[in-house]
């Protein structure tokens, strides 16, 4: 165990930032066949922009303001030319890190979005597969691999043929990866729940649980925003998202999936922790007060609750809160109210993020804001919300810290 007095605290490892993928992604990757139908970046009279097979790909300012004064944030798309280079370039992306207090980072897609959804929605699935593996490739070795220790390596999977995704997790933890991307709510994709009751993730959990691959579903990665009401102003419903995450993780608690896979684990990506310890207490409350009429198999409004398959989960002996601390990890990019739960939350659950380069990262003053933060916290709470965990959870070894001047 590292003692306080070694304990260096002048370093974060994030574990939610983005990668703006340079236009060669692809292009460089595919069979020649399909060079011209893979995402590829062009210009032509509407300006610049990604295009794949029939279709363009939209994109919006809001995801590269790094370097922007925030009066200058913008939903607009701007050309990779107005883009800070650590946007879309993992080297330059160094000295950003470096002059901000980042040691490491994890970087979700953008193109492709957060779990690979632009490839689930594609009409050839031959492609799609490749540019999958084509993306987890550039990710691996080239964006990764370009400076060893200072990026976590974080892959997507082809979300339509689970068996396929159990591969391609094989394939990608023997170069690497230290996680896959998953989606907080399939079913507005299409796809099946984690519910479902022919298992259809199975082979994909089962894989990632083999690997030791942190399974991360990133907020928005059901391609949904949830709406107060039909014409809710869009920085109420912004304000309103960690209802997503908190669906996803009851979702998961409640699902059986932990008992099937004991080796499991979840991070609940830019979904804050705030909120945590109401859920977890509302949880309980409701196992304790509903759970005999469920077990008796009794419905509601319709529909049969409680009809657990073998194996799934047994309500008689759930507990919650240890489920939770077993398989659950929280990540925020400022969350005052949760840093004040810990008791609750448990700081081994709890990592940190900056979100570069999007609008609401906390870069260029990451490390002087997680001092505001943490200031109250012992120096080994500290360390493990600022790097700890993510060390130990990712099973990542980052690179010495670099000798620069902050």
């Amino acid at each position: 165990m590292t003692s306080p007095q070694t304990l260096n605290l002048d370093w974060l490892i994030s574990v939610d930032d983005h990668v703006i993928e340079p236009g060669h992604v692809w292009t460089d990757r595919v069979p020649a066949k399909y060079k011209d139908v893979a995402p590829r970046l062009i210009k032509d009279n509407e300006g610049e922009a990604w295009v794949y097979e029939n279709r363009r790909v939209p994109s919006t300012g809001l995801a590269a303001s790094a370097g922007r004064r925030k009066e200058e944030f913008t939903p607009n798309p701007i050309p990779y030319s107005e883009m800070r280079a650590g946007c879309y370039d993992s080297v330059a992306r160094l000295e950003d890190m470096n002059r901000s207090g980042i040691l490491a980072s994890m970087c979700f897609p953008s193109v492709p979005r957060f779990c690979g959804q632009l490839f689930w929605e594609a009409q050839d699935k031959e492609l799609a597969l490749l540019c999958v593996q084509a993306y987890n490739d550039f990710m691996i070795d080239e964006w990764c691999g370009s400076a060893p220790g200072r990026y976590i390596p974080l892959v997507i999977v082809p979300l339509w043929d689970p068996r396929a995704a159990a591969k391609e997790v094989e394939r990608t933890a023997a170069k690497g990866a230290r996680a896959v991307a998953f989606s907080e709510n399939p079913a507005p994709l299409g796809l099946p729940t984690i519910h479902d009751p022919q298992r259809y993730w199975d082979p994909l959990f089962a894989a990632a649980q083999e690997a030791e691959l942190v399974v991360c579903m990133h907020v928005g990665s059901s391609s949904t925003m949830p709406k107060i009401s039909p014409i809710s102003p869009f920085m109420a419903n912004m304000a309103w998202g960690a209802t997503r995450t908190s669906g996803a993780m009851l979702e998961w608690l409640f699902s059986g999936v932990f008992s099937r896979f004991p080796g499991l684990k979840i991070a609940l990506s830019e979904g804050s922790i705030g909120w945590i310890p109401y859920f977890l207490e509302r949880a309980e409350q409701v196992i304790e007060n509903q759970r005999g009429w469920v077990l008796r198999g009794e419905s509601f409004g319709g529909s049969l609750e409680g009809a657990h398959e073998s194996g799934s989960l047994d309500l008689a002996t759930f507990d919650i809160r240890q489920t939770y601390l077993d398989h659950v990890f929280g990540c925020f990019i400022d969350d005052i109210h949760g840093l004040r739960n810990l008791d609750v939350i448990g700081e081994d659950n709890v990592m940190i993020e900056t979100d570069y380069p999007h609008s609401d990262s906390t870069w260029p003053d990451c490390m002087k804001l997680a001092r505001e933060r943490l200031a109250g916290l012992a120096p080994e709470v500290q360390y493990k919300i600022l790097r700890g965990n993510a060390e130990r959870v990712f099973r990542f070894t980052p690179a010495a810290p670099p000798s620069v001047t902050r």
